[in-house]
């Protein structure tokens, strides 16, 4: 059972957190074709950690009204998962937006890890000009 679900976990996932915006990649079936159907939203819970059953909820307002979908994170049908904006956020999860509007619902903004951690580039200092003696 074991070697048969490590299989199908995926290893390229970032670290999604409630309070990130999001784009989901996600497969769609028209009959004989397929094609790939993006999804924006912020991330309002996660559950299950990091097992094969760990979901997500995004949440996007589409013409006034709420969208929610469960998305299953290791699902062969979700192609790719992208961090678009991470928010400061002070609970795991973040039901009470479904309720709020307007300025009650936005979050504060937080910098991503990856960059405050990146190294500054190396900067090559020229030489002092010489002045001409006269």
């Amino acid at each position: 059972m074991e070697k048969f679900i490590g299989s199908n976990l995926k290893k390229d996932l970032p670290d999604i957190r409630p309070g990130d915006t999001v784009r989901v990649h996600q497969k769609i079936k028209e009959g004989d074709k397929e094609r790939i159907q993006t999804f924006d939203g912020l991330v309002i819970s996660r559950k299950h950690g990091s097992e094969m059953g760990a979901t997500i909820t995004v949440r996007k307002v589409i013409a006034g009204v709420g969208v929610e979908k469960i998305l299953p994170l290791h699902s062969p049908l979700i192609e790719k998962i992208e961090i678009l904006k991470r928010s400061r956020v002070r609970r795991a999860k973040l039901y009470y937006l479904r309720k709020t509007r307007g300025k009650k619902a936005r979050l504060k903004k937080r910098g991503f890890a990856e960059v405050a951690a990146r190294k500054p580039e190396k900067i090559e200092i020229n030489e002092p000009l010489e002045k001409e003696e006269v």
